[in-house]
């Protein structure tokens, strides 16, 4: 029992030092750097590569358009490599929000007096993860909000979980801490402290804001209407209105991808919302399964 209690304590030891190396680490050097390595197409290098992590994350390549390994350019184009459409089928249901990502349920919910969990003992606001945007943080008083992390074995492309007009977007600069459970659990304000991109769609559910959020050796950032957004970072909040523009996207439709993972947060406005019965925290759930349904007033 007393070894049990020593070896506990050991590894919340090893797991503070995680934590601590990130805030001392140049976290945007090291995510070009990484993002360099990734778009190299020297062969030997980007198969090994490639080859390496496909086996260290058990990569499902059955579901890729193109399964084989070797056909990819550079590590980046494996990364954000296309599935077949029939492996991910879209919720039919016009009441229904889908998932937009394959991840894992880190959190979901309620927005309490503007609060949203993050994980246990830790919460962050939607004005701050906004970017201080006071207008557009008031839409989403009282609504529903859901976190998903991607893991590296996801597919990363993130897609639509209903039909939406693209009004605005911002980049928000920001640190590139990594996202995974243990520096949720333990970095305050993380996804408010990240570099993020967020979208703002009007829905038939209101507005919607999507934000994806930048982590440790994130090469990019790109949505389908702009392109790359970061890198480069910006050292101030950068707005862009589409409002005129009548760029419109299906429910399910790709509407950007990490390269490498990372974080998606959907927030909604306040309605009588109904959570779909097989989302839990901490569960895996698939781009395009039910997420969550509106009931009738």
């Amino acid at each position: 029992m007393r070894a049990f209690r020593h070896l506990k304590a050991f590894m919340s030891i090893i797991e503070q030092l995680q934590v601590t190396a990130q805030y001392l680490i140049p976290q945007h050097t090291v995510s070009v750097l990484a993002g360099k390595l990734a778009e190299s197409q020297t062969p030997w290098f980007k198969n090994w590569f490639i080859q390496r992590f496909a086996k260290a994350y058990q990569i499902d390549m059955s579901i890729a358009v193109e399964p084989e390994l070797t056909q990819y350019a550079s590590f980046n184009e494996f990364f954000t490599r296309p599935i077949r459409p029939e492996t991910r089928p879209i919720d039919a249901d016009i009441n229904s929000f889908c998932s937009p990502v394959d991840g894992c349920m880190s959190q979901f919910g309620p927005i309490e007096s503007g609060r949203l969990i993050q994980a246990k003992n830790h919460h962050f606001t939607t004005l701050e993860v906004l970017g201080g945007d006071e207008s557009q943080a008031a839409h989403f008083a009282e609504g529903e909000f859901c976190t998903i992390y991607l893991a590296p074995k996801d597919y990363h492309r993130i897609h639509m979980p209903c039909d939406g007009k693209l009004v605005k977007m911002s980049h928000i600069p920001g640190r590139l801490f990594s996202v995974n459970p243990l520096t949720a659990n333990n970095v305050p304000h993380l996804f408010a402290r990240n570099e993020r991109v967020v979208s703002y769609f009007e829905t038939d559910f209101g507005l919607m804001a999507m934000i994806a959020v930048g982590a440790t050796i994130v090469g990019s950032i790109e949505t389908v209407w702009q392109g790359t957004i970061t890198p480069p970072t910006a050292k101030s909040v950068t707005h862009w209105d589409y409002a005129e523009q009548n760029i419109h996207l299906e429910k399910g439709a790709e509407m950007g991808r990490f390269k490498l993972g990372s974080t998606v947060i959907l927030l909604m406005q306040k309605a009588s919302w109904q959570w779909a019965e097989k989302i839990g925290l901490q569960q895996d759930i698939r781009l395009g399964e039910k997420l969550i349904t509106r009931k009738p007033d």
